[in-house]
């Protein structure tokens, strides 16, 4: 049977053709979400979650032959989500790994402290630019897909957000 013909019958609630359609994309959904999560169980989590959100959602969908570009938008946004809260995740844990990842000169909790200050002078956006590219190691690009801004405002604000920082850490150690 033709893709779209698949496509017209499962908008119309036809649970087998739905399952045809998800036969012969899974292997290029699971593929596509290991390669941006690139971890195995999140990539699963990513695609069952893009399934089912494309199950329930394949009603709205208005032309068949938008299908893949719609079901690789959902899973696009399936694979943000799951970043996003790791990204958030990591936020809320201790600044232990941040701190070791930006120097291994961090040792003292006085050093703790003030990095802590230090990121505590961003804005919340500033911040999550910063954890994500130390300690998530996502690129400008990643980042601006996670934060819907472009790389280039994403590296803009980075540097800026490290400049502050120093700035603010050398201003503390003036002060000593």
């Amino acid at each position: 049977m033709e893709e779209k013909e698949l496509i017209l019958q499962a908008k119309a609630g036809d649970k087998n053709a739905f399952c045809a359609l998800y036969g012969a994309y899974k292997n290029r959904l699971y593929r596509y979400a290991f390669y941006k999560l690139q971890n195995e169980e999140d990539a699963k989590d990513a695609v069952e979650d893009c399934v089912l959100s494309a199950f329930t959602q394949i009603g709205q969908l208005k032309k068949p032959e938008a299908f893949s570009g719609w079901l690789f938008r959902i899973l696009y946004c399936c694979c943000s989500s799951i970043i996003k809260e790791q990204a958030r995740q990591r936020k809320n844990d201790s600044l232990d790994d941040m701190e070791n990842a930006l120097s291994s000169d961090f040792t003292s909790e006085i050093e703790k402290t003030e990095l802590q200050q230090a990121l505590g002078i961003l804005r919340d956006s500033e911040r999550d630019i910063v954890l994500l590219s130390v300690i998530g190691g996502f690129n400008s690009k990643e980042i601006g897909r996670m934060t819907d801004m472009t790389s280039g405002a994403v590296r803009s604000s980075l540097s800026r957000s490290l400049k502050k920082m120093k700035n603010f850490l050398e201003g503390e150690q003036n002060e000593k």
